[in-house]
């Protein structure tokens, strides 16, 4: 009986301790439902990259790498919260990188072009 009672009790200070297990607390809801940015990010892969926003996939890196790193620092820690933050910085991450080798390659076709269109200019007047 003295047992059960201990391991209650060890079980209401490891909640008390870490309540981001506890479905009863904002620090267990917060990760799930911020789940859904990454799971909308996610789905952005599926978008065309010229309709996809520099400015807004800037602020989802930022913003889940800085608070990965504030989920770490807190007492206590936040590890689910940390997870989740880091899948957004991650997901925003590869969304600006697929949006500046757009750019870098739309640049180069129109070096080429321009290139290729002095080309056939000069062979038209010889």
């Amino acid at each position: 009986m003295a047992s059960q009672a201990a391991s209650a009790a060890a079980k209401q200070g490891a909640k008390a301790l870490n309540p981001a297990f506890d479905p009863r607390t904002v620090h267990f809801w917060a990760p799930v439902l911020k789940w859904g940015l990454v799971i909308a990010g996610i789905s952005d892969f599926y978008r065309p990259v010229e309709d996809l926003s520099v400015n807004q996939n800037l602020a989802l890196t930022a913003t889940g790498l800085i608070w990965t790193r504030w989920c770490l620092i807190i007492k206590p820690k936040n590890y689910p919260l940390a997870a989740v933050n880091l899948f957004l910085g991650s997901v925003g991450a590869v969304q600006v990188s697929r949006i500046a080798l757009y750019h870098r390659n739309l640049k180069k076709q129109q070096q080429e072009s321009s290139i290729l269109a002095q080309v056939q200019e000069g062979n038209k007047s010889a």
